[in-house]
């Protein structure tokens, strides 16, 4: 079966399983662009077929145009799936659904890119990668087609960040030629409506330890006449945003870590220096309530890092960690309820006591505030428990024991 040439795009759907790569393009009124992006397409396809023996398809998404599009792609040869859902992220998804080969390489519709670029992906793919990104910083970019601010600042910290968060290891994480198996598409579930879908798709890629391959790609100036959908500012904080959301170890748990570890020190130094005065510092009230404060939010957010990984892996998107896997298998809804009612029953002795010393001194003011701190901090740990058990279990499906949440990977 030979490449599909403009005239043959349309196929009975009985054969389109017979393809295997799709060029898919995300388009919203680009009928200036869309004849120049068909083109180089098609001879995308050719090349991937002298070079691989590989056949496809061009898949126009259209996301609502407005000018045309729909018909020009058609009259191409292209074959137009009508995406309702608005958003750059959500034509990527709508097209690649609807994509009848087994690889999928997806750029944008405006000119900006040269699908020749990703014959190389394709090759890549059919050599074992489950993703290809290209990199235009790698591959070039042309005088005028990227903003300064997005060249040297907006691109370079998102992907730096990304790679620090999920080490990744790409150049360019928002490169928009890229090129994925259809079966890898399917398992990373991917949702993002917006821009911060090019981020979605190298995160949860990493998560799931996916082979991720990286050749050049070029950048050139847009074919538009209009200004892009692209708003640099807004769609960077999506990118971001959705960074931390992915993250529970940065957004939760280093943050819950450090601040339990503050916590627990200032507590401790309080209850040695109580104990045995000059031993520390002195820690004053002001110090052993900011203790507490610190160790009760470190030990919620610990509580969400914990959930937000099983989430993620419950979704199919992440893989257990060792050290997690370790924890929720020693941990069901009855044991933290138990963990709770200890820690809640210590802090209400503890605060029993208090008040045992209160009508001692004749209701009198205690000098230290340390021992009803210590017993109001146990009581609200035991709280936080109790309700992560339940959290976990709601999590898990209803499932009070956590060896039995159902999870994909190691």
């Amino acid at each position: 079966m030979s490449v599909i040439s403009p005239s043959q795009q349309f196929v009975a759907d009985s054969e389109l399983y017979l393809l295997d790569v799709s060029i898919v393009m995300p388009c919203l009124n680009e009928i200036i662009s869309l004849r120049h992006c068909i083109a180089n397409a098609q001879d995308a396809l050719d090349q991937i077929f002298e070079r691989y023996g590989l056949t496809g398809e061009i898949v126009i998404a259209d996301n609502g145009s407005t000018d045309g599009s729909q018909a020009l792609a058609s009259s191409l040869g292209a074959r137009v799936v009508p995406v309702a859902e608005r958003g750059y992220g959500a034509a990527l998804i709508g097209g690649c659904r609807a994509a009848a080969g087994r690889y999928i390489l997806m750029g944008d519709c405006d000119g900006s890119y040269n699908f020749v670029d990703g014959v190389a992906m394709i090759g890549r793919l059919d050599d074992g990668a489950d993703i290809c990104m290209g990199s235009r910083f790698k591959g070039g970019i042309e005088p005028g087609a990227m903003p300064w601010k997005n060249r040297y600042i907006g691109n370079p910290v998102l992907t730096g960040i990304l790679n620090l968060f999920f080490r990744s290891g790409v150049s360019d994480a928002h490169c928009g030629l890229r090129a994925i198996t259809k079966d890898a598409f399917h398992a990373l579930g991917l949702t993002g409506s917006g821009m911060e879908f090019a981020s979605e798709m190298v995160i949860k890629g990493a998560l799931k330890r996916l082979r991720m391959d990286e050749v050049p790609a070029s950048l050139s100036r847009d074919l538009r006449d209009r200004a892009p959908h692209l708003r640099p500012w807004r769609d960077g904080w999506r990118h971001l945003r959705y960074l931390l959301m992915l993250s529970p170890r940065w957004i939760f748990g280093v943050p819950g870590s450090v601040a339990s570890l503050f916590g627990l020190a200032m507590l401790a130094m309080a209850i040695s220096d109580a104990l045995v005065p000059g031993t520390f510092p002195a820690v004053g009230n002001y110090w052993t309530i900011l203790g507490a404060a610190a160790l009760s939010t470190g030990h919620m957010a610990l509580i969400l890092a914990i959930s937000a990984q099983l989430y993620g892996a419950r979704q199919g998107y992440r893989l257990m960690t060792r050290r997690t896997r370790w924890l929720v298998e020693r941990l069901s809804l009855e044991k933290l309820l138990g963990i709770g009612a200890l820690l809640g029953c210590s802090g209400a002795a503890t605060l029993g006591m208090v008040f045992w010393q209160w009508t001692e001194r004749d209701y009198g003011a205690i000098y230290t505030i340390l021992p009803a701190v210590l017993g109001t901090t146990l009581i609200t740990l035991g709280l936080q428990a109790g309700m992560a058990g339940f959290l976990l279990a709601i999590l898990g499906g209803n499932i009070a024991r956590f060896r039995d949440f159902p999870v994909e990977g190691r």
